[in-house]
């Protein structure tokens, strides 16, 4: 068994954690600017919750998108971001339906499961920064999905690439 040993700090200061910026290259490992769901929890929203209250919930969660969720089954159903509230969509739906803004439900603007276009994680593990802003660019999506498949042959999901993040990242 290895030892483990403390020693003592050289430094008088240290720069605060996370304050430094951070950019990537575009020969980068793509893993490098993927939100990996092993180390940081999803945000997560119920789909029957009006579409203000997840803008809301966004915001004080630091995000863009959060996962739709129904809470009977405790399973994803859906995505919604911050760019499909504040934008023309829930215009539309209130003309469609004729109700509120405040009658807006996360289900009536999420990107439904069977709407999603992903990535699998070995694609991930294999692509580079530059790959994945192509990708963002020929697709115009915000937010992409990763995913991976267990040993049972179910897919799960493993992370979140967002266009903005790869986008501020690249820029120096």
């Amino acid at each position: 068994m290895a030892t483990i040993t403390l020693t003592a700090l050289s430094a008088t200061q240290l720069q605060i954690p996370g304050a430094d910026p951070w950019y990537a290259n575009p020969d980068d490992p793509a893993l490098s600017v993927m939100t990996d769901f092993r180390e940081r929890a999803s945000v997560t929203i119920a789909e029957t919750a009006t579409v203000d209250a997840a803008l809301e919930h966004m915001k004080h969660t630091g995000v863009r998108c959060a996962f739709a969720i129904d809470d009977a089954q405790r399973r994803v159903v859906g995505l919604i971001t911050a760019y499909d509230i504040m934008g023309e969509r829930p215009m539309r739906h209130m003309q469609s339906v004729a109700v509120t803004r405040a009658q807006v439900l996360v289900k009536d603007l999420m990107v439904k499961l069977a709407d999603w276009r992903v990535i699998t994680v070995k694609q991930i593990e294999r692509s580079t920064v530059s790959a994945l802003a192509k990708i963002f660019a020929e697709s115009h999506l915000t937010h992409i999905a990763v995913v991976e498949t267990d040993e049972h042959g179910a897919q799960r999901l493993r992370g979140l690439l967002s266009a903005a993040r790869v986008k501020r990242l690249l820029s120096r």
